[in-house]
């Protein structure tokens, strides 16, 4: 497939703080990216980068084939949309669509059907002769989203848009994200620190840490099967448990002398049978009652924290000693100091080399 971003061996230092190092990432034709990580991991000097903002270190920039590396922003054929919406507060909606490409000279018929397609697109035609005080964040955003399709470029750069609104329209604007990007097919890159909005717009997911990649592939892999310790405990809210020891023999003994059988993992083959390992598990890969009788690892615990969330609840118990979550139906009732069944087959879970955290 085609590509559409190419950056090569890019790095960005601030005197001499390394913030990118020797960073690699290719982004095929109409493809949603999602750069995902905590605050100070790099994903919006990233971007940055990508748009011009900052100038590299070391390394090149493409976009579509073309060498941008030293391009002016204007030059890189890209549309951004910010965290903060920025709009001008004495113009109209119509005068904000329109403002960058009146100053670039565009031919007023132009102009006219572009902004008239954003808007038919956006769905906020009927807020064109309004001024942002007059908005709502979620229509402000739009308007924002508005300004840079408007441009109509082949690249869309999206740094936390949504991040500045309340949940309701996070949810509500994360699906119009999606269906802009279904109807455009124009290649996105998208900044957030929110993993769910990571996980429901990606095509792929690039999990940074101090500047690095950590992981880079499909929502699904990410979420099964994470490459090290640090994206698996970024990934999954609530996220996965954890249970430190070592493998000895078919099983994985906890520290407190708990042995949990470990045959049905699948990359242990050929491995030390005595490394120090960690055993992460997801919530809701951990089931209760008969459901557990079919398990290859079952134990008794005592609930200790439940957290009705709706349609499901969380209940928070002890295994080896360890504080551990897991999810089920909110038709199950439970109490705390309830004692319960509960099992987990490790094939659906992840193991860890406890010395490079990496996923065995």
């Amino acid at each position: 497939m085609q590509s559409s971003v190419s950056i090569r061996d890019l790095s960005l230092n601030f005197g001499a703080v390394k913030v990118l190092e020797h960073l690699d990432l290719e982004i095929a034709q109409g493809e949603f990216i999602v750069l995902l990580g905590p605050s100070g991991c790099g994903k919006s000097t990233l971007l940055n980068c990508i748009a011009g903002l900052l100038d590299v270190s070391d390394g090149q920039i493409f976009i579509n084939g073309k060498n941008v590396t030293w391009e002016e922003p204007k030059d890189r054929g890209i549309g951004m949309v910010f965290q903060s919406y920025a709009l001008y507060p004495q113009m109209s909606v119509e005068k904000n669509l329109s403002f960058g490409l009146r100053v670039a000279g565009m031919a007023k018929e132009e102009i006219t059907q572009r902004v008239k397609r954003a808007a038919e697109i956006l769905q906020i035609e009927p807020l064109l002769n309004r001024k942002p005080a007059n908005l709502s964040g979620g229509q402000r955003q739009r308007v924002a989203i508005g300004r840079a399709l408007v441009r109509d470029v082949d690249v869309f750069l999206f740094d936390e848009p949504l991040s500045n609104l309340d949940a309701k329209l996070r949810s509500d604007l994360r699906v119009e994200i999606k269906r802009l990007h279904q109807r455009l097919k124009n290649t996105m890159i998208y900044v957030t620190h929110d993993q769910i909005e990571a996980l429901t717009l990606a095509d792929r997911i690039a999990i940074m840490k101090n500047g690095v990649i950590q992981q880079l592939a499909d929502p699904h892999t990410i979420y099964n099967r994470p490459t090290n310790l640090y994206v698996a405990g970024f990934i999954g809210s609530p996220s996965m448990n954890f249970l430190e020891g070592a493998l000895k023999g078919g099983n994985f003994i906890a520290s407190d002398g708990t042995s949990i059988p470990v045959g049905s993992y699948e990359f242990l083959a050929g491995r030390s049978t005595d490394a120090k390992a960690v055993l992460g598990i997801r919530p809701e890969h951990i089931f209760l009652g008969e459901a557990a009788h079919a398990m290859p690892f079952r134990t008794d615990v005592e609930i200790e924290i439940v957290e009705p969330m709706g349609s499901e609840t969380l209940a928070w118990t002890r295994l080896a000693g360890i504080p551990i979550t897991f999810r089920c139906s909110s038709d199950i009732p439970l109490r705390v100091g309830d004692k319960v069944n509960i099992g987990f087959d490790v094939a659906r879970g992840s193991i860890f080399d406890a010395e490079s955290t990496d996923r065995l």
